[in-house]
């Protein structure tokens, strides 16, 4: 959330707001309005608070303006060295042959997530089909001003929040670039098991949102299609547009190859897609991206490489010829797979025993230089506790549409810490600006 300073108000950084606010913002009325805006959507908000009461935090997240310009031109530079045919050579060779279609849409729901140093915002991975947009966009508008100090922080009931409107609107798009002007009618939300995911409550937000618009819409499990050569089926009936929710990002596993078929086929509209993965968030593209000397040896610009340089932490491939450097090196390390996603299998370097080192060694990983987290100190039950938080930016078309934190404790993002979870992002101006 950002909102205009008022004149003369006094305000503190983020780091120290981060450090000294302890109030509790989430209004859970609030937040029952904006989930249950449609009948279909009643008993939502009871739902999740009762079987995920660690997916919303109570308060929000300072970061400063600096910061945010920071996330915004780091994602701009990523992108654009990303349309590079260099880039997209290496990408491609180590990708499945199904990333390599280019049917037109740019991906939805893409997601830059940060860690904030002293240095400012640090690129810690990139992720295509990142969850929690519609959650977070819910969860901004169910804040209430904690203080007098705080209030022009705060968005008005009376302001207009264009969030749900532009989410249709890039699925609108993402049609439009495949298939023109045609008329869309059916619109599929994939994932497996569906029901069981934790971010299942989501799904049923598009879906409302979907059926808002006048495009039908159901939730389905990749196993409940099938593909007759010309069109994507799901009970009987064409699919026109996939929401791809699918962490198999290649469609290799054996229930999902109606949708691969139909994808290579260029039957259906799938979003996100391979493409997007490869080119942006499989984890070796940032060995390149941190990699200043072949950059510029592709001819990126000066501006562009320098933010790379400051934003993007050095990273590189594990290989068992580099395993004894990186191991005398490991407390400096993170090791994240290559494909992974959710911080499944992500691993801080002065955590390691051998038995995972060896495992490592076998998989395919990347060594990142670590960036700690953030501290957030926070009111759990009375005691101020001091948790962590990472910044995640959505994206779409290389536009930020929301910027979101997740509070958490331990080695990765979670959502099993008390007190934290996913929570607003409030934007409060430099020292210089007031």
């Amino acid at each position: 959330m950002n909102a205009p300073l008022p004149p003369n108000a006094h305000v503190t950084s983020a780091a120290q707001l981060n450090r000294d606010c302890f109030c509790r913002t989430l209004n859970v009325d609030r937040l029952r309005q904006q989930l249950e805006s449609d009948p279909s959507l009643h008993g939502m908000t009871e739902h999740i608070l009762q079987t995920r009461p660690n997916l919303f935090s109570s308060t929000v997240v300072f970061i400063s303006k600096a910061v945010q310009a920071q996330i915004e031109q780091t994602l701009t530079a990523i992108e654009h060295v990303a349309q590079l045919a260099p880039y997209q050579t290496q990408a491609w060779a180590r990708s499945d042959a199904l990333a390599q279609h280019a049917w037109g849409p740019y991906s939805v729901c893409m997601g830059y997530d940060f860690h904030v140093s002293d240095a400012g915002a640090q690129l810690i991975e990139v992720n295509t089909n990142a969850g929690g947009l519609l959650l977070n966009g819910a969860l901004a508008r169910a804040q209430q001003a904690c203080c007098d100090e705080l209030d022009w922080a705060f968005p008005s009931d009376a302001r207009r929040d264009t969030l749900r409107q532009n989410v249709f609107d890039m699925f609108a798009a993402e049609w439009r670039l495949q298939r023109g002007d045609r008329p869309w009618c059916n619109v599929l939300i994939v994932d497996s098991a569906p029901v069981a995911q934790y971010l299942a409550p989501e799904f049923e937000l598009f879906r409302q949102l979907f059926t808002q618009h006048g495009v039908q819409a159901h939730i389905a499990d990749p196993s409940e299609l099938s593909f007759d050569g010309q069109h994507l089926l799901f009970a009987n009936a064409p699919v026109d547009l996939v929401y791809n929710r699918l962490t198999d990002f290649y469609l290799i596993e054996p229930a999902h190859v109606a949708l691969r078929q139909a994808y290579a086929a260029g039957a259906v509209v799938l979003t996100p897609h391979s493409r997007a993965h490869a080119l942006l968030a499989d984890k070796r593209n940032l060995i390149a991206l941190s990699d200043d000397a072949m950059l510029a040896q592709w001819g990126v610009p000066d501006a562009e490489r320098a933010t790379l340089r400051q934003h993007i932490p050095h990273t590189e491939l594990v290989t068992p010829e580099r395993a004894d450097d990186l191991w005398q090196r490991r407390r400096q390390l993170f090791f994240k797979p290559v494909a992974g996603f959710g911080a499944k299998a992500a691993y801080r370097g002065d955590k390691l025993t051998k038995r995972v080192w060896g495992e490592i060694l076998e998989g395919a990983f990347v060594a990142q230089t670590l960036v700690p987290p953030t501290g957030r100190m926070i009111d759990v039950d009375g005691t101020p506790t001091d948790l962590k938080f990472d910044l995640r930016a959505f994206t779409y078309a290389g536009q930020v549409q929301l910027l979101a934190a997740r509070i958490y404790a331990g080695q990765t993002t979670n959502f099993r810490t008390q007190g934290g979870g996913f929570a607003p992002v409030i934007v409060v101006p430099d020292e210089g600006a007031r």
